[in-house]
């Protein structure tokens, strides 16, 4: 089975390639260039509310807050990579304009977690005055914020009480349910999910076309397969491909990204399907002797289960099996004993199905 088969999730058309083939004077950036230095994440990071890809119902009560000007506290809760703090910032410009610099703490509440922190950092820039348009407030900004210590959170929900005419707290965090409940009565909840692949691929083929970038179909399926909905993992995996190869194909990408190659696991579970257990496992005993980490393969093991065309019955057992041989392994049982048990009882499901019933 060919990559680009394999690795379609989307099923999105992409234009044509710049280059099906590298060309011979392809070499990796030019890091002489200050330009070629500049993590793309940064450089193509939007400015505006408009600009952040996916999420679009959340993005626009943002951008709702924005022309009000009378923005409560805010919680965004979701996955890395999906413009949380993108999106935050966005409306703190808009909310602020030229009094964005003045009027903003950004703080990364995993690094600056302690209750010294609310005390000392946030209170004083609560206290600040400032001339401010007329309903605008200072916005603090904790990105991480499911990180702070439980002390810290009590801490901040008093301090959000006291200064709530003169300042607004926006929190981003992966999950909500660490934030204390009472900042979380405080606070809007708003929720931004994985961005789809055809997301990640209309922003990708932006940066491509801005970059000069050489690419290949199979290329870009390959990092939208790594990035799992992470816009951040997509560009930085970009970035490094075509800095360490100067051309963008799924050779190069699973090289960056160090995975396990998904069409090998593709063929090991073909060989499942037939129940030919010693092709499945010459196939994974491969993969272990690349040194790769038990959970690597099972969850590459999963991710590619999920897309692999085979019957339905036939892909929940293979999910459930797999979700089963996981827990073990996450309990400390990584061993390529759990792995080989797995894909014995994958090609057991299947001659037990072809076994006629009594």
């Amino acid at each position: 089975m060919d990559d680009v088969d394999m690795l379609d999730t989307t099923r999105t058309s992409i234009p044509a390639s710049r280059s099906t083939q590298p060309a011979a004077k392809d070499k990796p950036a030019d890091f002489a260039n200050p330009s070629s230095r500049i993590p793309w994440v940064e450089k193509y990071r939007p400015r505006l509310l408009k600009d952040v890809v996916g999420n679009e119902d959340t993005v626009t009560r943002l951008a709702a807050f924005s022309k009000i000007g009378n923005v409560p506290n805010i919680i965004i809760a979701g996955p890395p990579g999906t413009g949380k703090t993108t999106s935050i910032l966005a409306l703190a410009h808009a909310l602020l304009g030229d009094n964005f610099k003045e009027g903003v703490l950004e703080l990364n509440a995993s690094n600056d977690r302690g209750i010294e922190v609310v005390r000392t950092k946030i209170k004083t820039f609560a206290q600040k005055k400032l001339n401010l348009p007329e309903g605008r407030h200072k916005i603090i900004v904790l990105d991480e914020a499911d990180a702070m210590t439980e002390g810290a959170q009590q801490a901040l929900r008093r301090t959000m009480e006291l200064y709530s005419s003169t300042t607004r707290f926006a929190l981003a965090c992966n999950d909500s349910e660490k934030i204390i409940e009472p900042i979380q009565s405080r606070c809007a909840v708003l929720r931004f999910t994985k961005l789809s692949d055809a997301q990640l691929l209309r922003r990708l083929l932006e940066v491509c076309d801005t970059e000069k970038v050489r690419y290949d179909d199979d290329g870009l399926n390959a990092i939208m397969f790594t990035a799992q909905g992470d816009m951040r993992q997509a560009l930085n995996n970009l970035q490094s491909t075509v800095d360490g190869f100067g051309f963008v194909n799924s050779e190069n990408v699973f090289k960056i990204c160090d995975e396990p190659h998904p069409e090998h696991v593709s063929r090991m579970l073909d060989a499942c399907i037939k129940g030919d257990i010693d092709e499945a496992y010459k196939i994974l005993n491969y993969l272990w002797s690349l040194g790769y980490a038990a959970e690597d393969i099972i969850g590459i093991i999963f991710r590619v289960c999920k897309i692999h065309p085979m019957a339905e019955f036939l892909k929940l057992e293979y999910i459930k099996e797999i979700g089963l041989t996981h827990k073990k392994i996450v309990e400390g049982l990584g061993t390529l004993v759990q792995l080989t048990g797995l894909i014995a009882r994958m090609c057991r499901i299947v001659q037990n199905k072809a076994q006629p019933t009594r």
